[in-house]
Parts: C-alpha cells; structure tokens; sequence
C-alpha cells in the first residue's frame, strides 16, 4: 500500500448556523460555515439542492454568480442574495 501524500490535514474551529427560509419562488434550507480558512468568507451549503460556495461580500456583487454556483434563477439568487447580505 502506498503511502497517503497530504497537502494539508488541519482540524479548526467553527461557527455554523443552519437556516430556513421560504421566499416566493421556493424554500431555502442553508449551513453557514464561517471559518478563519478562506479569509473572512463563509462556505454557504444549500443542502436543498446539494451545491456550496465560498462566498464574501465581493461574491455577492459579482453578476450571476448566485445564479451559477447554486443553479438558480435570477428570481431566486435574488431572494437568496438579499438574505445574504444581512449576515456575510
């Protein structure tokens, strides 16, 4: 058996809040993960449709990105971005 190269193997501390919300196009069940890891940025898991991101302030200004890591509509990222705002 060879041995296993690892590039990094750390344990840290986090901060996770689970929510859920119900918009008008369709109901959000989300994790929050806020780690020291991706400097200042939180790992976002919509454990609806089974996508994440790493997302900060700058991700949720940037045009269609919503859209494309979570695969939703432009409605959708809509409601999802303005829960964002209020906690990233």
């Amino acid at each position: 058996m060879k041995e296993r190269y690892f590039l990094y193997d750390d344990i840290e501390n986090t901060k996770t809040r689970f929510v859920s919300f119900v918009g008008e196009n369709q109901r959000y069940d989300l994790a929050i993960v806020q780690t020291d890891r991706h400097y200042g940025k939180s790992l976002v898991l919509n454990m609806q449709g089974n996508r994440f991101a790493i997302i900060g302030q700058d991700d949720l200004e940037e045009e269609g990105y919503l859209e494309y890591a979570f695969q939703l509509t432009e409605e959708e990222a809509e409601e999802l971005k303005s829960f964002l705002m209020e906690i990233i």
